[in-house]
């Protein structure tokens, strides 16, 4: 079994995003497991546990069901690991077939078809918890906190987070159909979004003049390593002055990406994130002491969908003083997820640890407050003005020699 540890962004089962989803941080690894198949005996002498009432229901399954075609056994095994999963009442603890596994690989790379955001399932409402940038989810008008009421004219209340995005996604070129509710909106708003295959950039920089230089973080995927190292040697050439790092709707990443980044804008070996698992004391991470951009004055742009990996970069930047943030609050996911994919295709994301700010401040649930608030209105939204982004140069042009 390949095992990784994922620093999620979502207050739900699956953050697939619909074109971008989980983050994974590679820690951890453990032996592959058997493909699943029916035990030819009860497992429960093996383990002490009384699995009858699980066997006598499969039983009455297999031998009287109606529909004998609807019998498929490894959709049976699955749904009962999914049923497992489920139990915990965690909402980053899921089972994922070999189909569902097959489009979170996918998502890693940052190419899928769909419409460019990510769900969860928040109080049993289907919830956009972040649109990215340039994608048919933001140009059609969707925006973080949405509440998705219908799907092409399904209502989506019983729906499983899986199954809306199966009803979301779709060929690039087609239309769905989203009826949303929205915060301080009397009545719901209808969106019809055309697919896109969206390909996202996990950094991208522009110079905003005076010095200051704008990067913008979208995911941290396998390549923004070496994408943040080439942007910064393009920008000590030009004796930057300030720098503003960009994690709005950023649901995360990789944990040892989030370090690269920290590690550039750090001075010295210096503790960002400590990782609490069960029965052991904090476990420190520190940045590799580079800092090529250690003394640079920073700002951290953040909001309600910068997540997981997106806030251990915030906090840290917080806690040492290092920079300020603007923007609001961040979502508060502060929890660890370990991913480990079997041999047939499926996978489970299991819930291992807590991580904790180098302060040793908890932000599940609770979230990142800025040191300078600033929030999008309607209008912002509207006429394509970014008020916090302005606020960023703002600052920084008050404070650089």
């Amino acid at each position: 079994m390949n095992r990784k540890t994922l620093y999620y962004f979502l207050p739900l089962v699956i953050i697939f995003s619909l074109l971008i989803g989980w983050e994974s941080s590679n820690l951890y690894y453990k032996d592959k497991l058997a493909e699943p198949a029916i035990p030819p005996t009860c497992p429960s002498a093996k383990r002490n546990i009384d699995l009858s009432l699980f066997w006598e229901t499969w039983d009455l399954i297999t031998q009287k069901y109606i529909d004998e075609k609807a019998i498929v056994v490894k959709n049976m095994i699955y749904g009962a690991i999914k049923g497992l999963a489920d139990s915990l009442r965690d909402p980053y603890t899921v089972f994922l077939d070999p189909n569902e596994t097959k489009d979170f690989e996918l998502s890693l790379n940052g190419d899928l078809e769909g419409i460019g955001a990510e769900l969860t399932i928040d109080n049993q409402s289907l919830t956009v918890v972040s649109v990215f940038r340039d994608t048919p989810a933001e140009k059609a008008g969707l925006r973080t906190n949405d509440i998705i009421f219908k799907i092409n004219d399904e209502i989506t209340s019983d729906m499983s987070l899986p199954e809306a995005i199966k009803k979301i996604r779709g060929p690039a070129g087609s239309t769905v159909k989203l009826t949303v509710l929205r915060k301080n909106i009397e009545n719901p708003i209808e969106l019809s979004i055309k697919r896109a295959n969206i390909e996202l950039e996990s950094l991208s920089y522009t110079d905003k003049g005076s010095g200051i230089y704008y990067i913008s973080i979208n995911h941290f995927s396998d390549r923004t390593k070496n994408e943040l190292n080439e942007i910064t040697q393009k920008i000590i050439l030009k004796e930057p002055k300030g720098i503003i790092l960009d994690v709005r709707s950023n649901g995360g990443g990789y944990l040892d990406i989030a370090v690269d980044i920290l590690s550039e804008f750090i001075k010295g070996k210096k503790t960002v994130v400590y990782i609490k698992k069960r029965g052991n004391e904090n476990e420190p991470i520190q940045t590799d002491g580079s800092g090529r951009l250690g003394d640079m004055p920073l700002v951290i742009l953040a909001d309600t969908g910068s997540a997981s990996a997106s806030e251990i970069l915030a906090g840290a930047v917080q806690d040492l003083e290092r920079g300020i943030i603007i923007g609001e609050q961040t979502f508060g996911k502060g929890s660890v997820q370990e991913y480990e994919q079997f041999t047939d295709g499926s996978s489970l994301r299991i819930t291992i640890a807590k991580w904790l700010t180098p302060n040793g401040k908890n932000i599940d649930e609770i979230g990142i407050k800025p040191d300078i608030e600033v929030k999008m209105t309607d209008d912002d939204y509207k006429n394509n003005k970014d008020r916090q982004l302005d606020e960023a140069v703002k600052y920084l042009k008050g404070i650089i020699k």
